[in-house]
This record gives structure tokens, C-alpha cells and sequence, in this order.
């Protein structure tokens, strides 16, 4: 076996400026290679991104060098495997029902959408960044988890600021004192509001895990409800951005999608194309190895999801966003033991809601410049302006 090829050159910013070209390049010369500026071996073909995902027994989610952990202040669920991933896990699932998704979650998604859509200017030029999408998923999502008095502007500075500690693979001190404020402020509101939910119970999902039979620990409640927050905010957000861009930028897709009611395909589309998480960590808990190249125990891989939905071997023509091609299974969620709780949820409050909404009231809506709508992020990717006009 080969040792692990090293990159010295490629930096963060490298990454978060743009990734694509960097995936495209390592794919075709080193799919395994370790990024010393990440300090983690980067795997870029979908089989081996599938590969670790659905081996935890090998590939363990406890990677003890992660930012998260120090984000979070907490070891969450999404750093444990097994019984205990399953346990925390499943304590949050009555909130994600498919009987309380169609028949709770989305009327009150859809009231949302039609205030915030209703709200726009027509005939105007608007940043839909901060007048819909991070608004829109931040009052949804403070709705499922239970945080309902939770205004937007808290949400969305809450779940930034801890996606930005548990990206932080630079070790930014000044991220992790952001992210150390806003646990404050989360737990103080978790205090108080849980009293509430055991009075009155409800859906949502910090009254299941309080009120359940046997409920997991306290502190655990709280990591669980600030994993949503971090995950399922900027999920939705981005997707939705990602996704006009798709459409907006090729004409004849739009058509086509309006046309024929094709919301769920640009959504799956989307999350592909881009998708909102791109990056996980995984420890190596034996001695292996992935194409030839020796994995020693104690060494940690990033599984790059987004590179894996640009793989050539299954997408010749990865680096376009194609609303028509034919469906096949993409990593933009995860894959295994870890697969994305609020996937569905996700994608029936963009496909089902908002988006034929949006289209219904402004049909021509349009960008009003493609090149100035910027794209960031290396471990959370998204647009962080989206300026349209509405008509």
C-alpha cells in the first residue's frame, strides 16, 4: 500500500472561495489525499464517500479533533455512532413523522410562505438572501423545534454563528467566542420555554424529547435541538437560492419546470448541485485502506459529499445544474446511520410551498445580474446575496 499523497498548497480560503475546480482536480489525480491546511485526508469519489458513511464500525463519527464539539459545547449526536447516535436520534423523530409533517407542519409552512410571499414588493429589485430564504426557513424551523417566540434574526444569528464554530477548522478563537455567546443565549431560552412545552404539549420537537417516557439527558436535549438549528436553517436557505439560481440562469429549465409542476426534480437537482453541507469529518478507528492508499488507525478522513455529486462516474456533466437529467442517488444529505433527519421536510416546504408559490406571484421574476450573486463556504455552502427583480 501507498502512503497518503499531501497537499501543502491548497488552503481554506482555496476552498471556501470556490472548492469545484479543487474536487475536479483531485478526483481525476488524487482522490485521497490529505489537505494540510484541513488537517484531514479528503476523499472525493462517491464510492469511497459511501464507503465510510455506511462502515461506522470502521469510519467513526467521533472525531475528537472536530471544531464542532467546541462550537456546540456539547458531544452530539452527530459525533456518536450505534446505540447512543440511534437513541438521541429517535427522540427526535415524532416531530418528523410523516403524519405530522402533512398534517401539522405543512399548513403552518404554508401560512408562513404566503405571509413572507405576500410581503414582497412587486416590481422591485430585492435581496431575497434576507427578505425570504433565511427568514422563511428560520421561522419554519423555530416552529418544528419548538422555539416559536424565537424571532428571526435570533434563529438566523444562532445558526450561523454555530455553523460558522463547527467550520471553523482554522480553530478561529474569535468564531468559537461567537459561538460561546450564542449557547448562552440558546440555553437561557431553553430554560425558559420548557416549562411551556410540559404544560401544553405540541408536535414540536423539544416538547417530544421533554416529555417523552424516558427522556434522553438535558444536556443532550439542548445539543440535539442546536444541531437542528445549525443544520436545518441554513439546509432549506441555501437550497432555495441554489435552486433559483439553477433556473434563473437557464431559461429553457425554468419553462420546463413551471410547466410541468417539476419542483421535487429542481430541488434534488439543487442539493446536488451545491449541496448545503458539503463536507464530514470521520475518525478511523483500525487500519484500512481506500484505493491503494494506507488509512492508519487514529488518522481522520473528510467524506466530501460535494465533490461525490460531482463525480464523472455518474454525473458526465456534474458541474451543471440540469433540473431534466435523469434521477439518480446523490450524497447531499448523507448516506447510512447518519442519513439527513429533516430531508423531507426540507424538500416538501421548498417543492410542495414555496417555490410554485414564488412563480405563481412573479412569473418573470428574474436576476438582475448572475455574477453578482456570491457563493461561499467550504464546510456550508450557499449564496450569501440573491438580488432579483420581482415581476
Amino acid at each position: 500500500m501507498k502512503l497518503v499523497p499531501v497537499d501543502t498548497k491548497t488552503t481554506i480560503a482555496d476552498l471556501v472561495r470556490d472548492p469545484y475546480p479543487i474536487y475536479q482536480r483531485l478526483r481525476a489525480t488524487n482522490p485521497v489525499i490529505k489537505v494540510a491546511s484541513v488537517g484531514r485526508i479528503l476523499l472525493t469519489k462517491a464510492e469511497d464517500t459511501k464507503r465510510v458513511k455506511d462502515h461506522p464500525e470502521i469510519f467513526s463519527s467521533d472525531d475528537p479533533n472536530t471544531p464542532m464539539k467546541r462550537a456546540f459545547l456539547a458531544h452530539t449526536l452527530m459525533r456518536k455512532d450505534g446505540a447512543d447516535h440511534m437513541r438521541e436520534r429517535m427522540a427526535m423523530a415524532p416531530a418528523y413523522s410523516a403524519k405530522n409533517i402533512a398534517q401539522h407542519w405543512m399548513p403552518v409552512y404554508e401560512k408562513i410562505a404566503d405571509e413572507f410571499i405576500a410581503a414582497l414588493p412587486r416590481g422591485e429589485t430585492v435581496d431575497l438572501f434576507p427578505a425570504l430564504a433565511g427568514p422563511f426557513a428560520a421561522r419554519c424551523l423555530g416552529q418544528l423545534l419548538g422555539l416559536r417566540d424565537v424571532s428571526d434574526d435570533d434563529m438566523q444569528r444562532w445558526s450561523q454563528t454555530l455553523i460558522d464554530g463547527a467550520g471553523n477548522f482554522g480553530w478561529a478563537p474569535a468564531l468559537f467566542e461567537d459561538s460561546d455567546r450564542a449557547n448562552a443565549d440558546m440555553d437561557a431560552y431553553m430554560d425558559e420555554v420548557i416549562p411551556r412545552h410540559i404544560a401544553d404539549p405540541n408536535p414540536s420537537a423539544l416538547c417530544a424529547m421533554i416529555t417523552a417516557d424516558d427522556p434522553i439527558e438535558l444536556s443532550q436535549i439542548r445539543a440535539n435541538i442546536k444541531i437542528a438549528i445549525g443544520g436545518g436553517l441554513n439546509e432549506p436557505r441555501d437550497a432555495l437560492l441554489t435552486i433559483l439560481y439553477g433556473l434563473l440562469t437557464n431559461p429553457e429549465q425554468r419553462d420546463h419546470v413551471v410547466r410541468a409542476g417539476a419542483w421535487g426534480d429542481a430541488f434534488d437537482e439543487g442539493v446536488r448541485w451545491v449541496a448545503p453541507i458539503q463536507v464530514s469529518s470521520r475518525l478511523v478507528t483500525q487500519d484500512t485502506e481506500i484505493r491503494g492508499i494506507a488509512l492508519p488507525k487514529g488518522e481522520t478522513v473528510m467524506t466530501v459529499q460535494a465533490s461525490a455529486n460531482h463525480d464523472e462516474e455518474i454525473w458526465p456533466d456534474g458541474h451543471l445544474f440540469d433540473a431534466t437529467r435523469t434521477k439518480r442517488p446523490h450524497q447531499a444529505f448523507g448516506n447510512g446511520p447518519h442519513f439527513c433527519q429533516g430531508k423531507h421536510i426540507a424538500r416538501r416546504m421548498l417543492s410542495d410551498i414555496l417555490l410554485p408559490r414564488l412563480f405563481d406571484r412573479f412569473p418573470d421574476i428574474a436576476l438582475c445580474d448572475p455574477t453578482l450573486v456570491r457563493f461561499s463556504g467550504f464546510g456550508f455552502r450557499g449564496a450569501l446575496n440573491f438580488p432579483v427583480t420581482l415581476t
